[in-house]
């Protein structure tokens, strides 16, 4: 039930002044009505749950746990307490269902474009533009994924490994050398930022590189909103940033047709297609959309879970002295200052599995939204078309039945293969992250030189997550103090 107090909260957070009364008027008319809807909603396919009211649902809840400490996620703990693992619910004006186990995944995850397509909420689709990789018909994905893959071949990520071990490298030494505490996740999300702005655009002006960011961070926060151009909403400040990013990005493509810069990067790869044929190369609104795409989910998502890997360790110190004496025999064999290679990577096995680990806990996708096609099945269950499908890899990833000990974190039990559709972070099937192998590198560069380089004290241990945030993150951004560690130490 949606209280007085969590009306309020959303009125101060998601919208202005000006619309406050509007807010609390609906609030109102909410509370009034649940009166008359207090029995289930019909239970349609025998999947239990609440629908609310029509278009309105739950929705006001969802939005209030996403405001609080507990973030989004407590939303779908407290449904699977009162329904059980399967329930259903209404968000945003569509039915939702979250698909709790490993065999529900691989029945819509090797399905996609068959029985299933993508299903994200309108704000989110809004804020990535209609062109985005995660937004496009399946006959344009196949070509925009085939086109969109050279950043992330071998050749491509040895060259970014040593690019980005350079800039980590240089950057933890001046943090280490200033002596004072900084908060890590804002240190990796400038990181990782930075990184795929240089990968992408060769981007490296240090007052470009922070306007572009904070009109990125506002077009993350329109993500989950509600999609009203209202002055004042997260929704309208993250759609005048996007309107932003567009005109800029436009603007640097203007300049390179008329050959006033020519880097060797991936967008002047893509603007030397201009003459093949259609199905051979992306237009000006689809490299738009996806260059804005690429930036903000290989951002968001990697560095927290660089924020995570940290925590757990620090938690963890005997698999934290396990993964250091790993990185110090690599860099026994290297020479002072040499930068790491691919060949490194392959060979931190259990820096592999701390990364897995990292991923499995921290999950920093909750779930993976799908719609239904058709009618269909799914478990015994009826699934109906046009409702969406979330495949809850946070439940999966949790599942006793999966993992022992869940809450554990043990890099260790990744000793062993897992049950298929089992670990999930980045999906599976034709939508598989197409950044899986540069997440897994960027993380395995930044392990290496935290645990081989340094030792950390954790300063503020505060378990409560960020507010208002799609991704689950640490209220606190998690402030470290950085020691060097000296080898044999």
């Amino acid at each position: 039930m949606l209280w007085k107090e969590e009306l309020v909260l959303l009125a101060q957070n998601y919208f202005d002044t000006t619309t406050v009364a509007a807010v609390l008027s609906v609030g109102i008319l909410v509370l009034v009505s649940k009166v008359c809807w207090r029995q289930r909603s019909k239970n349609v396919g025998g999947i239990p749950g609440h629908l609310g009211l029509p278009f309105v649902g739950e929705t006001f809840s969802f939005l209030s746990a996403n405001n609080s400490t507990r973030g989004c996620y407590q939303f779908v703990r407290l449904r699977r307490l009162w329904h059980g693992r399967w329930f259903r619910t209404r968000l945003f004006g569509k039915i939702h269902v979250f698909v709790p186990s490993a065999e529900g995944a691989k029945a819509i995850l090797a399905n996609d474009f068959v029985q299933f397509n993508k299903g994200y909420v309108k704000s989110m689709g809004d804020a990535v533009g209609e062109k985005s990789l995660l937004c496009v018909s399946h006959e344009d994905h196949r070509r925009i994924r085939r086109l969109l893959a050279d950043p992330f071949s071998m050749t491509s990520l040895s060259k970014f490994v040593k690019q980005f071990d350079d800039m980590l490298s240089k950057r933890l030494q001046k943090l280490v050398k200033d002596g004072k505490s900084f908060v890590l996740l804002d240190f990796s999300m400038k990181i990782t930022f930075d990184s795929m702005c240089n990968m992408l655009m060769s981007l490296r002006d240090e007052s470009t590189l922070r306007q572009i960011e904070k009109d990125c961070t506002a077009v993350t926060d329109a993500m989950l909103s509600f999609p009203f151009m209202i002055p004042g909403t997260r929704y309208y400040k993250g759609i005048k940033a996007r309107n932003r990013l567009m005109e800029r990005l436009g603007e640097i493509i203007s300049r390179r047709r008329r050959g006033e810069e020519s880097p060797e990067d991936f967008l002047q790869s893509m603007l030397q297609r201009d003459s093949y044929p259609p199905d051979q190369k992306l237009d000006d609104s689809e490299i738009m959309d996806n260059l804005l795409t690429l930036i903000i989910a290989s951002q968001t998502t990697t560095a927290a879970a660089m924020m995570w890997s940290v925590k757990f360790l620090d938690e963890n110190r005997e698999a934290q002295e396990r993964l250091r004496e790993e990185q110090l025999s690599i860099l026994r064999k290297k020479e002072d200052g040499e930068l790491l290679t691919l060949e490194d990577l392959n060979k931190m096995s259990f820096g592999s599995k701390v990364v897995k680990e990292t991923l499995r806990m921290s999950n920093v996708l909750l779930w993976f939204p799908r719609v239904a096609l058709g009618d269909c099945r799914l478990e015994g269950f009826e699934i109906k078309k046009g409702w969406h499908v979330n495949i809850d890899a946070t439940c999966i990833h949790y599942d006793p039945d999966l993992y022992k000990d869940p809450m554990q974190f043990n890099p260790s039990r990744f000793d062993e293969i897992q049950k298929p559709y089992s670990f999930i972070p980045f999906g599976s099937g034709p939508r598989t992250c197409l950044g899986i192998n540069m997440a897994k590198l960027t993380m395995l560069v930044f392990l290496h030189r935290m645990t081989g380089g340094y030792r950390w004290t954790v300063d503020d241990p505060d378990p409560c997550l960020e507010k208002k945030a799609h991704i689950p993150r640490l209220r606190s951004g998690c402030p470290i103090t950085l020691k060097t560690l000296y080898d044999g130490t």
